[in-house]
């Protein structure tokens, strides 16, 4: 299914002022924007895209401001959306975020979903990357990576 045009163009709106925010690293008011937009994602909203991708956002958001719960919520939702189930960057996110609440068992196999989809570049692509792939190769998850070397 597709938005009709003129609200998707609202949405779209929204987000785009969102990721500007996000990119100036003011990110409560990116996570203002992206719920806005996900206001006008019409119910139910785990049938839309859409979804998918303002949840990323609004999780991600609140990853940078330290709110792993908040996180993790909005990384749920976004794993139920359409897409969700196939983003790499989703479950890396939620794994983290698991670690960072101490909840080890969920944040290993969040983490370890991520490598299976995108291998070790999901976590080369991130400074906090290499703690989290030794934590995997640390429980034997692992054939040779290369992150040790």
């Amino acid at each position: 299914m597709e938005l009709p045009e003129k609200l998707y163009e609202k949405i779209e709106a929204l987000s785009e002022e969102g990721n500007l925010f996000f990119d100036d690293d003011c990110f409560e008011e990116a996570v203002d924007k992206w719920k806005q937009a996900l206001d006008y994602v019409p119910s139910p909203k785990s049938d839309w895209e859409a979804t998918f991708w303002l949840c990323t956002s609004i999780g991600d958001a609140h990853y940078q401001l330290s709110r792993f719960g908040l996180a993790r919520e909005f990384f749920f939702d976004a794993l139920n959306a359409p897409g969700g189930e196939s983003c790499p960057f989703v479950y890396y996110r939620l794994g983290q975020c698991e670690a960072r609440l101490g909840n080890m068992e969920a944040a290993t196999e969040n983490l370890l979903r991520a490598y299976m989809l995108d291998g070790v570049d999901i976590f080369e692509g991130d400074p906090e990357g290499a703690h989290y792939l030794k934590m995997l190769e640390s429980q034997r998850l692992l054939s040779d990576t290369g992150a040790s070397e």
